[in-house]
């Protein structure tokens, strides 16, 4: 079993009544950190997509269904836990160019939706994880990839060299540039040097407690469509 139908295995165990609450939390620290998504939201399905490659990833989602998981599943947990999270962008050949690491990965796995994203991306900058294992030989681009405005491009430059002057994680620097895309999206007529600017990159305050029904989890019965906290770097 390879890592991507690994990983489309954990999504699929975690929309199971069993998993609600656990779900539903690794979701409220997943936008409290990059901001709240619905269904009403354009941008849904992508965010939730790129939920649950935060989940399988940083969130160790993976450990919580580890018994219902095939030995050949079970191999990839720990390569999933030390995924590579990075601000990517593509070039020829498959090739991943980090714009924060500096990091270029050759990617030998990734799924069609992702191929083709790649394809139409004209160099866009990308949130993304890739996931290594030597045996087998494998780098896969993981499903989930959220990828910024071509127009964002240039004031993300100076976002991510103020945020290395300020010593800033991975983490937090790239939640921080997802929090900047919702911004754009969410508000009209709003340029991107607007929504792209260094005092983002302040993590936003905490949100006082939704009174209601709680939403159906990302992928449950209700929602558009379907998809698929431990980071590799710190």
């Amino acid at each position: 079993m390879g890592v991507l139908e690994t990983v489309g295995r954990i999504q699929h165990l975690g929309l199971g009544p069993h998993f609600r609450a656990k779900v539903a939390a690794l979701r409220a620290s997943f936008e409290r950190r990059t901001g709240a998504f619905s269904s009403e939201d354009p941008w849904f399905e992508e965010r939730s997509r790129a939920f649950w490659n935060d989940a399988v990833t940083a969130g160790r989602f993976g450990r919580d269904v580890e018994s219902e998981l095939a030995p050949t599943e079970r191999a990839w947990l720990g390569p999933l836990e030390r995924a590579h999270r990075g601000l990517f962008r593509g070039a020829k050949g498959n090739v991943l160019i980090d714009a924060w690491s500096g990091a270029e990965l050759l990617v030998t796995a990734l799924e069609d939706q992702s191929r083709a994203e790649l394809r139409a991306s004209s160099g866009q900058l990308f949130d993304g994880r890739v996931v290594a294992c030597e045996d087998p030989w494998t780098v896969a681009l993981l499903p989930g990839a959220v990828f910024h405005a071509a127009s964002a491009t240039v004031p993300i430059g100076l976002v991510i060299a103020i945020a290395r002057a300020r010593s800033l994680s991975t983490v937090e620097t790239l939640d921080a540039l997802l929090r900047m895309d919702r911004t754009l999206r969410s508000l009209s007529r709003v340029k991107a040097a607007f929504a792209y600017r260094p005092e983002a990159l302040l993590p936003p305050l905490p949100a006082p407690a939704r009174e209601g029904k709680p939403a159906p989890l990302p992928g449950g019965e209700g929602r558009r469509g379907t998809f698929r906290e431990h980071d590799g770097e710190r």
